[in-house]
């Protein structure tokens, strides 16, 4: 019930946004653990097993990062670092949804901080100004991460979404930038990747994953894109002063000058 309400939502922050809703990766790759931080907002059904609603990264011991149309402000969340079999009895840390709808970031102030995970980094003051990027810098593909759904599978009665719940990656390219998002191109005929329904508040780190341009840095959290996840990733990005302030608010040390 919640993936649904989610969904809906979803289409609606996009059409004001004038795009369409994208929440899971498409022509994505399985993790096999190369993204420890990154985790899902898990829900508990009343029978059947669990599964991730929404994705997000821990950036600090107690901190992970998601995004605002995820959840409630002040309600009581689980989060779960488990790549994928998800079952009733896998292990979630409990938390606290912290939210500014304005901007759709939120971050949840974990009960306890996960073992041995190394907290992904955030960038510096403006490091995505207009002046920087789409211009054959080094930094023009982005790897997104998340737990969402697949690219739609045609069939009777029109195109379904199918959902694995596992943790995958996949790289899109610079499209545009303004002050308040990065937008990226899937481009999935040339055998680039994106993200879709599920991936809502998952990162999108600097650099192609496996190449010399991998980083650990978030550029961005995945907010929407088009209907059917085919085209565009919107990404919020983490380098503004309006997110830099809400993170600061809720305790996150801010880095002086990352650049990955």
């Amino acid at each position: 019930m919640r993936r649904l309400i989610l969904l809906l939502a979803t289409i609606g922050v996009a059409v004001v946004l004038a795009s369409g809703a994208a929440l899971g990766i498409t022509n994505g790759n399985p993790d096999n653990g190369g993204h420890p931080n990154v985790g899902a907002l898990v829900e508990f059904p009343g029978n059947g097993d669990p599964y991730p609603y929404c994705s997000g990264t821990l950036i600090a011991p107690k901190v992970f990062l998601t995004a605002a149309h995820c959840g409630d402000n002040g309600e009581a969340v689980k989060v779960t670092f488990k790549e994928k079999d998800f079952t009733r009895t896998m292990p979630t840390i409990g938390g606290t949804f912290r939210a500014d709808t304005n901007i759709d970031i939120a971050v949840v102030k974990l009960d306890t901080a996960p073992s041995g995970i190394i907290s992904a980094r955030l960038p510096s003051l403006n490091r995505l100004e207009l002046s920087d990027v789409g211009k054959g810098e080094k930094y023009d593909k982005f790897t997104a991460v998340g737990y969402g759904g697949q690219a739609p599978v045609k069939q009777p009665g029109g195109p379904v979404i199918v959902y694995n719940d596992d943790r995958e990656w996949a790289i899109s390219v610079y499209k545009s930038v303004n002050r308040t998002y990065l937008s990226l191109s899937q481009n999935l005929n040339q055998g680039n990747g994106g993200t879709c329904y599920g991936d809502s508040g998952g990162p999108n780190f600097f650099g192609a994953y496996n190449t010399a341009t991998q980083t650990d840095v978030i550029a961005g959290i995945t907010i929407t894109g088009d209907t059917w996840c085919k085209s565009t990733n919107v990404t919020l990005r983490l380098d503004t002063q309006p997110v830099k302030t809400f993170l600061q608010n809720q305790g996150v040390t801010l880095p002086s000058a990352v650049t990955p």
